[in-house]
């Protein structure tokens, strides 16, 4: 007796169409095509979660240098003062109280000099 492996098929092939919907042209209802396309994504997707962490960062220490510079600094001398006095904020942190609250990131700054 033979296996027919009908409607595994079709949900396997379903669940991948259903992965590339959206995209352009084959890519999105030719099967041989989508799978090809869903892999290539899928790396991308991959890449794209470690650049975000590295463009989120660079953003952040723009806008910390921009609230330091208000108070008579640069940023480079504001983080090596927060070394030394042994501060641990991280830098999503001292951007976002430099945004929020800008009365208590003077006073960190104040601190640090």
């Amino acid at each position: 007796m033979r296996i027919k492996r009908g409607t595994s098929h079709i949900k396997h092939r379903k669940k991948l169409l259903s992965k590339t919907k959206g995209f352009r042209w084959n890519r999105k209802s030719s099967v041989k095509v989508a799978r090809e396309a869903s892999l290539h994504a899928g790396s991308h997707a991959y890449s794209g979660r470690k650049l975000k962490k590295r463009v989120n960062r660079g953003t952040w220490n723009v806008s910390i240098n921009a609230a330091v510079r208000e108070e008579g600094t640069t940023y480079s001398k504001f983080i090596a003062g927060l070394k030394k006095q042994k501060i641990d904020l991280n830098r999503k942190v001292l951007s976002e109280i430099a945004q929020k609250h800008p009365d208590a990131f003077k006073a960190i700054v104040k601190e640090v000099k």
